[in-house]
């Protein structure tokens, strides 16, 4: 479905009260350890955790760029993330333990973005070019044994995917083409369907995204400074506007909903970009899933 624009109803206010502006402000998440959040480029794990008027509390800081996280079950302190040109496992103390890094001999300079553990305990991870070089990045796919394979590739700069509570369906947005597809996803195997066009924007790019307990999908829409709802058919059903022009990254806490803006590329920023907001909103969201190791080997983040 392409978007007309000005179909935005039923705004809702947003707050930005703690006072860290990012540089480029993504991959926010509600986890079992509370709400986490990076600083892509800057490579810094930070949390939103105190009071909302805190400052953010770093985690964890790599010498590359650090695209997004998932709790690891059953190790408490440690991240599987899509960092740098792979994905590594982030323990306590904050070394890194490489699972693998398919970009790494690529054509041209990649880097990992977007990410998130589905229901069933995959995560999942894209990759772009540095440039945003059209169709050079790549879907991956971490099993439960550790094992990381590419599923798609042609996507130019991939963001999410956010999946619905029962893990049969994936959203990807292909950022520079403005559009979010739709795929099926196979209980068993986690092999993806035929692509669906589910929206297309046609005034920013979609960016980050959450999906609530209605199955309704928040988008961040990036040059807009706006964050929309679509239901499940397509349809805009809401638009939250921000005081910051890019909108990068959604995350539902309950009935908050938490968004991250960035500064990066901006001649000028204004006071609110960069900034993280949050907004009520009506219909809920869960906690984003764990990385579920399954394997009757030693866990990969355990070294003999």
């Amino acid at each position: 479905m392409t978007e007309a624009a000005g179909d935005a109803v039923n705004a809702t206010e947003a707050e930005a009260l703690r006072p860290d502006r990012l540089e480029l402000g993504e991959g926010i998440r509600w986890t079992d350890r509370g709400i986490v959040l990076v600083d892509i480029l800057a490579g810094r794990l930070l949390t939103a955790a105190g009071d909302p008027t805190d400052p953010l509390q770093q985690l964890a800081q790599l010498p590359v760029p650090l695209g997004a996280v998932a709790p690891v079950a059953g190790a408490p302190g440690t991240w599987i993330a899509a960092a740098g040109t792979g994905i590594c496992l982030l323990a306590p103390d904050g070394a890194t333990r490489w699972l693998a890094e398919p970009e790494a001999d690529a054509a041209r300079p990649m880097r990992m973005n977007d990410a998130t553990a589905d229901p069933s305990g995959r995560f999942w991870a894209g990759s772009m070019a540095y440039d945003a070089h059209e169709g050079a990045g790549s879907l991956y796919r971490i099993d439960h044994d550790g094992t990381v394979a590419r599923l798609l590739d042609g996507i130019t700069v991939p963001n999410g995917p956010a999946f619905t509570d029962d893990g049969a369906t994936m959203y990807l947005a292909d950022s520079a083409r403005g559009i979010i597809r739709r795929y099926s996803v196979d209980p068993v195997t986690a092999d993806l369907g035929a692509p669906e066009a589910f929206v297309t924007v046609a005034d920013g790019s979609p960016d980050g995204m959450v999906v609530d307990t209605e199955g309704a999908v928040w988008v961040a829409v990036w040059g807009t400074g706006t964050v929309r709802r679509y239901l499940p058919d397509g349809r805009l059903d809401r638009t939250l506007h921000l005081p910051a022009r890019q909108p990068a990254g959604v995350c539902l806490q309950e009935d908050r909903l938490h968004i991250t803006t960035a500064r990066v590329g901006l001649t000028a920023p204004g006071p609110h970009d960069g900034a993280v907001f949050t907004a009520r909103v009506d219909v809920p969201g869960r906690p984003t899933a764990s990385y579920r190791h399954r394997t009757s080997a030693s866990p990969p983040w355990e070294v003999s």
